[in-house]
Formats: structure tokens, C-alpha cells, sequence
């Protein structure tokens, strides 16, 4: 062993000093008093090509190269960040950009996206229908979504990246179209009333201007129908997910892919005017689980923002959010929890064609153009008894025969020939208190914000929750929208945002 260090030494004296290698000669000469090696001369051969190499990637390691004799895995997180999204769907990558574009100096807040599912493959914003509207009852979610319809109108000002093709995210303004019986068209012009109030474009129509205005339409049944003009349609998740993807990454977010498995947190203890003890809790580290292997990293950081999704109710257990055997605000869980939603396929060579915007029947049932080659996407929300099992992503083709099929014949009868061709499963982040989302901080886990429970239509609002979410985090305070009535209050005092126009 003496001979191998001398051999090390004198190849870094030599590179160091910038002299020539050290010739192997005489260390050779050292060897020869064992009788193993007097057998031959390839044992010093191997060893001198060896010690060649080895010389070889020394110079390569010195500064100015990026060798290192230590395996690294680059797909770690970094070791300390400012802030762990947690979630790399639309959600957590339109809350990156807009802690990107809002931070006052160049990398001033450094950000790190982890995902779990690298292929995206059971990611919940790839799985949508893409649909946008304004026709909501909530003012909240109506401002939203038309920040959002802006946002996609003018998306290369914003998401564009130096030397990229311009973005096209296929926004197909066809408008939404809502049926309602006579039970529930007196809601329906409630809901309008709120919806040109808060200034959205949308207009009522009686069953025969329904009738003249599409054709293809069986009117029975209907009472009314609301229909927007302009900032309503549809659009390509993917591509939008992508765009925030690529831009934010462009700005030095980080993009990790891996599971979280845990927090590091720690807790302090307070007494109010009442004498009641509350406990509070901060997260330090993010554990962060490499997939398909046992090498994990905890990341240091100041704040996590929980987008996880259908999952985000299990990623709060996590920070002990409803673990607590305490009656207090930390042992209510965060009421979200996964639900799945089919979307079928079909063709239908007769169809209503390009004029047919997303119908929304008075059933529960929707459908609406895919392309221009007879196809169309289409289906149902399912009873609350007949909630299918969200352990897979199965597909049920019976549903779509026992349940929306019938509903969407009845309405469209040139769907009563249609071709079934596929279809998919996808989760809703569903929040069971009163499906509308959860946006803010916790209020004892004092680091931690949320951005979830959309229940469906948290993609169409994207950018505006992102823009709000950064805001919050960055100013304090939402500054553009006032979206203070999603937070936290609300399920501890128990008064439900009912939005009466869910899908």
C-alpha cells in the first residue's frame, strides 16, 4: 500500500507542478521482492495503463472540468431552496412562473417543483377535457377564469421562451352551453345575473331561440339555456402545462421529479387570552424519495406550497394537518380527496358538427367537439352513492351505456348511432366540503400554503391561482384578486362558498 501512495503522490506532484508523469520504473522495482510478481511483467503492463488512465481523469478533475470520481445523481433536488412546490402539474408550475416573474431581483427566490409521476401519465391536468367558462355563481370564480381566458388569449407575452416556437394552445372558442328544466331556470338566470354583474358575456335563450340557434338540439325538456359568447371553450392542457414548464424552468426553477415522503417540522407552544394551549408547527426539510429507488434527499427550505392535487389532502398529513388527537384546528384534515372521472370517445358521422360548443345537459351530462373528423368527448358525473373506486384509472364502458349515452341521445339525436372508439380515467381534487378550492396559508403550520380542492376546474383557473398564490407569498396579501374567502377560515367555522354551476 506504501508504493500505491507513492505512485498517487508523485502523479499530483507532477500535475501540479506541471511536470512530466513520474515514470513507473522504479516504483516497479519495489514490487519485485515478492515472488508473485516475479511470474512476468503484465502485472506492472496492467498496473502502469491503469495508473495512465488514472492520471487522465486526475487532470481532467482539476478546475475548469466537471469529472468527479463520485457518482452523482442529477436528478436530486437541491439541498436548500426558498421554497418546495409540491405538485408539478398546471398548478404547482403556474405557481413557480409567477414567484419567478414577481421576485425584484434575478434569482432572487429560488424554487424547487417536485413531481411524482415523471412519464405524467396519471397526471390529473393531462387527463382533463381542458374546458373554460365563466358561467359560475361564485364572483370569485368567475373573475378567475376570465384573468385566465386572458391569459391564453395573450400567452406568448407571457410563457414565450427566447428561441422557442410561439405557443399554441388549440383555444377553441366555442362558448359553454348550459340547459336547464323548469326547476332549475330560476337559478340559471340568478347565476346570469351574477355572470354580467362580475362582466362576463354570456346571454340567456328561450327553447325556441335554442332551437333556431342549433338545430341539432332536442328541446324538450328545457325551460332555458345560457350560453357565453366569448372567453368560453376549450384548450390543450398538455400544451399549456408545458409552456409553464418550460418558461419557468427558463426563469432557474428547479424541476425534480420524486416522491414526498415526509417533513422535518418543529412546534411551539402558545396560550391564548383564554388559557387554551395551541401548538404551532413549521416545516424545515422536505423529504424528497427518488423513484424506483431507496436514495432520498431532504431539502431545506422556508416554505412548501401544497399543489398536490387529488393528493394534496394526504401530503397535509404528512405536516400532521389532522393528526392531531387534540380537539383542535390542527386535528381537522384537509377535506380533499380523490375522485374519478371518466371521458369517453366516440364518433359520430352525423353530429351537430363545427357549430356545437360544450353542452352541458340539465342531466348532469356533457359533450362536446373533438376535432374535425365526426368525433366527440363526452360524460357524466356520477351520484354521490355510485362513486367509482380511485385505486386505478379502469375505465367503466358500462357507465357511458347505462348513464350518459341514453341522457346524450335524448338531447342530441344523432348521438343515438354513435361509435364509442376509446376512453380515459382522470382525478379530480374534489373538496368535500363544498367543492370549491382551498387557496392560502394553514393557520398552524405556519409556512405551509395550499392550492387545491378545485374539484374540476382548477386547470381553466391556473393562471390566476398561480399569479394569487405568489402574490400572497411574495406581498403578503393578494393583491389583484381577492380571493380571502377560498382560505382557511371558512372549514373551521364552518360556512361553506357553495358554487351552484359545478360540472
Amino acid at each position: 500500500m506504501a508504493a500505491w501512495r507513492r505512485i498517487a503522490f508523485r502523479l499530483l506532484t507532477a500535475r501540479l507542478f506541471r511536470c512530466k508523469p513520474v515514470s513507473l520504473g522504479r516504483c516497479a522495482r519495489e514490487f519485485t521482492s515478492s515472488k508473485a510478481l516475479r511470474k512476468g511483467n503484465d502485472f506492472f503492463k496492467d498496473l502502469e495503463s491503469e495508473m495512465k488512465k488514472f492520471h487522465e481523469k486526475f487532470v481532467t478533475a482539476l478546475p475548469g472540468s466537471d469529472w468527479t470520481p463520485i457518482h452523482m445523481n442529477t436528478n436530486l433536488p437541491p439541498e436548500r431552496a426558498d421554497i418546495v412546490i409540491v405538485g408539478g402539474g398546471i398548478m404547482g408550475w403556474a405557481i413557480a412562473y409567477w414567484l419567478k416573474k414577481k421576485e425584484r431581483i434575478r434569482d432572487g427566490v429560488r424554487v424547487v417543483v417536485v413531481e411524482r409521476d415523471p412519464t405524467y401519465t396519471q397526471a390529473s391536468t393531462v387527463l382533463s377535457v381542458g374546458g373554460i367558462r365563466q358561467q359560475f355563481s361564485m364572483p370569485e370564480n368567475i373573475h378567475m377564469s376570465l384573468f385566465s381566458c386572458y391569459f391564453l388569449r395573450n400567452i406568448n407575452e407571457y410563457l414565450s421562451v427566447m428561441n422557442e416556437d410561439p405557443i399554441d394552445v388549440q383555444f377553441n372558442h366555442a362558448g359553454y352551453l348550459f340547459l336547464a328544466s323548469e326547476n332549475g331556470a330560476q337559478v340559471m338566470e340568478e347565476n346570469y345575473h351574477i355572470q354580467r354583474r362580475e362582466g362576463a358575456n354570456v346571454i340567456l335563450l328561450s327553447p325556441e331561440q335554442l332551437k333556431k340557434k342549433f338545430p341539432w338540439i332536442n328541446t324538450e325538456g328545457v325551460a332555458l339555456a345560457s350560453y357565453g359568447l366569448e372567453n368560453e371553450g376549450w384548450f390543450d392542457p398538455w400544451i399549456l402545462l408545458n409552456a409553464f414548464r418550460k418558461k419557468a424552468i427558463s426563469m432557474g426553477v428547479y424541476q425534480c421529479f420524486g416522491d414526498v415522503t415526509g417533513f422535518k417540522t418543529s412546534s411551539r407552544q402558545m396560550v391564548t387570552a383564554s388559557g387554551e394551549k395551541v401548538d404551532f408547527k413549521r416545516i424545515h426539510h422536505v423529504i424528497v424519495q427518488m423513484p424506483n429507488s431507496a436514495e432520498y434527499q431532504p431539502v431545506e427550505c422556508a416554505l412548501v406550497v401544497n399543489a398536490a392535487g387529488a393528493w394534496s389532502g394526504n401530503v397535509a398529513q404528512m405536516a400532521g394537518i389532522g393528526e392531531d388527537s387534540k380537539d383542535n384546528i390542527l386535528s381537522m384534515p384537509v377535506p380533499v380527496e380523490p375522485r374519478k372521472r371518466y371521458v369517453y370517445v366516440f364518433h359520430s358521422p352525423e353530429g351537430p358538427g363545427l357549430d356545437m360548443p360544450m353542452l352541458i345537459d340539465n342531466s348532469g351530462a356533457y359533450a362536446r367537439r373533438e376535432g374535425l373528423g365526426g368525433n366527440y368527448l363526452g360524460g357524466q358525473s356520477p351520484t354521490e352513492d355510485g362513486e367509482p373506486e380511485v385505486s386505478n384509472l379502469d375505465v367503466n364502458y358500462d357507465f357511458f351505456t347505462e348513464n350518459v349515452w341514453p341522457n346524450l341521445a335524448n338531447r342530441i339525436p344523432s348521438f343515438q348511432n354513435l361509435k364509442v372508439k376509446s376512453a380515459w380515467a382522470g382525478y379530480y381534487d374534489y373538496n368535500t366540503f363544498d367543492q370549491n378550492a382551498i387557496l392560502g396559508i394553514h393557520p398552524l403550520v405556519n409556512n405551509l400554503y395550499f392550492a387545491t380542492g378545485f374539484s374540476g376546474h382548477g386547470i381553466q383557473q391556473a393562471p390566476a391561482v398561480g399569479r394569487a398564490i405568489a402574490e400572497l407569498i411574495l406581498d403578503g396579501d393578494f393583491q389583484t384578486l381577492d380571493l380571502t374567502n377560498l382560505g382557511f377560515k371558512r372549514l373551521f367555522i364552518g360556512e361553506k362558498m357553495l358554487e351552484r354551476n359545478i360540472v
